[in-house]
């Protein structure tokens, strides 16, 4: 399960980051702009989290941890 997730989230990142600059096109400006620009970055934080948490349950369940 945990595989199909970071499979699937990272070959969506690219789709993300070109919809967050098209985005970014419009009229945004100060904190919206900034807080926009932030969710591609976040998004990838959490595939990274999804996968340092599949490593760490495989791990654990052969008993290295």
């Amino acid at each position: 399960m945990g595989f199909i997730v970071i499979l699937v989230g990272t070959s969506l990142a690219p789709t993300v980051a070109d919809q967050v600059v098209a985005g970014q096109a419009g009229n945004i400006t100060g904190a919206s702009d900034t807080i926009l620009g932030l969710t591609t970055l976040f998004y990838v934080l959490g595939v990274a989290s999804a996968g340092i948490s599949v490593a760490a349950q495989g791990l654990r369940a052969s008993g290295l941890v």
